[in-house]
């Protein structure tokens, strides 16, 4: 059936979506009605707060896709969003198939209730329009955990699942490897001052976030800063390629790449890990991230930065051997064991996926690096369910730096799957082409507030290792964080040890 709707529906499609003006949004989320010629729209709230929003076409084929959406700034407005990017919404909603989302009741890390909302607002739909034939899960970055953890919770409610630039490595790994990050940063370049790694006051989570861009910045003038944030940028494997649409630094470019990861600390991910950090801990009543059995030197060795760290390292006339050694021999960081708990429900990773799932990340997202891939796809594969699963790759920088036409094909892909019971090929050349397909109002990204063209970058690669991961079996033996016999160099190394 996919095939067909590819073939057929094509121009309306198009045609369509010109006339509605959607391809100038290429990035905007689905947070109103696309009010198409006989489309039922409902939008209402559910008991705990959240809104939702649902879309059917008058032409429904009995399949929903129900979308996670991503991360939002407390404070920030949190609309009920049904879909990701206009363009694909409107594509999807004219080739029959109904879509739905909730705003969760809350901002932040608001995985606890999202997992609530999104079956509440499915089995409202179920209840108002009947069950659909095929609900697919999908989602964006905060909304990729999610998905992953909505089809974990709930395995007969989905028949397939799409996580994007998906926090697949989990949230304990996540803000773990957030940590190691943050701990170079603090004692290499200002171990005195009072920038506080974890247990943030929420009050004062700005003047944390300032004093450590202040840090950040006078450490970027001179090479021995620029040395020692390449360190902590390498603990977290952040990539040295930041602008959407820009070419990747060659290989041996560092100067370019560690610029890059700045960019990265300055515009995305600090705000996280010293400000938004806050938000997570008064959720989980504490810290939740700990490094007390780390080794940074051997966490360096697994990183794809190692080379760019040594050739600063070199150029700066700094020891690395030296700060590695000062890495570890600071006094190290304990976790709050039940906030360590909360975290692992909301979420860690069992590897238990009983329907198919394909997803996709940029390589060059230094937000959500593209390592959690491996970490997702290792527990799956360890549990014996790795034909289940697919993983499509993009060669861009930028986090979630789809084009809707790259996302559609991956659609497509998962649709052809579900249909047939068989994986069609994932390989680049062919999935550049289905985008390619859908014409240039169907390839563009977003770099900054300008909308751009954009040749579809599928690529054929296979991240590296991801940098501290923590599953379901890491758990058994560091059950609540802190360290544990085996698990210090985390899951696959750890696992081998303690087993």
């Amino acid at each position: 059936m996919w095939q067909t709707i590819k073939r057929a529906a094509l121009i309306v499609s198009l045609s369509m979506i010109v006339a509605l003006s959607i391809s100038t949004t290429a990035n905007a989320q689905g947070t109103s009605c696309a009010n198409l010629p006989g489309e039922m729209c409902k939008s209402g709230t559910l008991p705990d707060g959240a809104t939702y929003l649902i879309e059917i076409p008058a032409n429904w084929n009995r399949t929903l896709f129900l979308y996670s959406h991503g991360y939002v700034v407390p404070g920030s407005p949190n609309p009920a969003t049904d879909v990701g990017d206009p363009a694909t919404g409107t594509f999807l909603l004219l080739n029959g198939y109904a879509l739905a989302g909730t705003s969760y009741a809350h901002t932040g890390w608001a995985i606890q209730e999202a997992l609530v909302d999104q079956i509440a607002v499915l089995d409202l739909f179920n209840a108002t329009f009947g069950t659909p034939t095929q609900t697919i899960a999908w989602g964006h970055s905060l909304g990729g955990i999610i998905t992953a953890g909505l089809i974990q919770n709930n395995p007969t409610r989905f028949t397939a699942a799409q996580p994007m630039c998906g926090v697949l490595a989990g949230g304990v790994a996540t803000w773990n490897t957030a940590l190691d990050a943050e701990f170079a940063f603090k004692t290499l370049l200002a171990p005195t001052s009072p920038l506080q790694l974890v247990n943030i006051n929420i009050a004062n989570a700005n003047a944390n976030l300032t004093l450590a861009e202040e840090i950040l910045a006078g450490a970027q003038g001179s090479p021995q800063g620029r040395a020692r944030l390449a360190l902590a940028s390498a603990l977290g494997d952040t990539p040295g390629w930041f602008t959407t649409n820009s070419p990747e630094p060659a290989p041996t470019d560092f100067t370019s790449q560690e610029a890059n990861q700045f960019l990265w600390d300055q515009n995305v991910d600090f705000p996280f890990v010293f400000a938004f950090r806050a938000e997570l801990e008064l959720r989980a009543g504490g810290n939740v991230s700990w490094n007390t059995d780390v080794d940074y030197g051997l966490q360096l060795l697994k990183s794809a930065d190692f080379l760019e760290v040594w050739a600063l390292y070199q150029q700066a006339g700094l020891s690395l051997l030296g700060d590695i050694e000062t890495l570890n021999r600071t006094a190290r960081i304990r976790a709050n064991p039940s906030s360590v708990d909360y975290l692992k429900q909301n979420i860690i990773f069992n590897g238990q996926i009983n329907i198919p799932v394909l997803t996709m990340h940029t390589t060059g997202d230094g937000l959500v690096v593209d390592e959690n891939e491996t970490a997702y796809r290792t527990i799956v594969d360890l549990r014996g369910n790795g034909q289940l699963l697919r993983q499509t790759f993009i060669a861009r920088a930028g986090h979630c730096a789809f084009s809707p036409a790259e996302t559609v094909a991956a659609v497509g892909t998962l649709l052809t799957r579900v249909e047939t019971g068989h994986w069609p090929s994932i390989e680049a050349n062919l999935l550049n082409g289905e985008a390619a397909a859908l014409g240039p109002r169907f390839n563009l990204v977003a770099v900054g507030s300008t909308i751009e063209p954009a040749a579809p970058a599928f690529v054929d690669t296979f991240p590296g290792l991801y940098p501290r991961p923590y599953d379901s079996l890491t758990a058994l033996c560091e059950p609540h964080g802190n360290g544990g016999i085996g698990c210090g160099l985390g899951f696959g190394f750890g696992l081998l040890q303690a087993h």
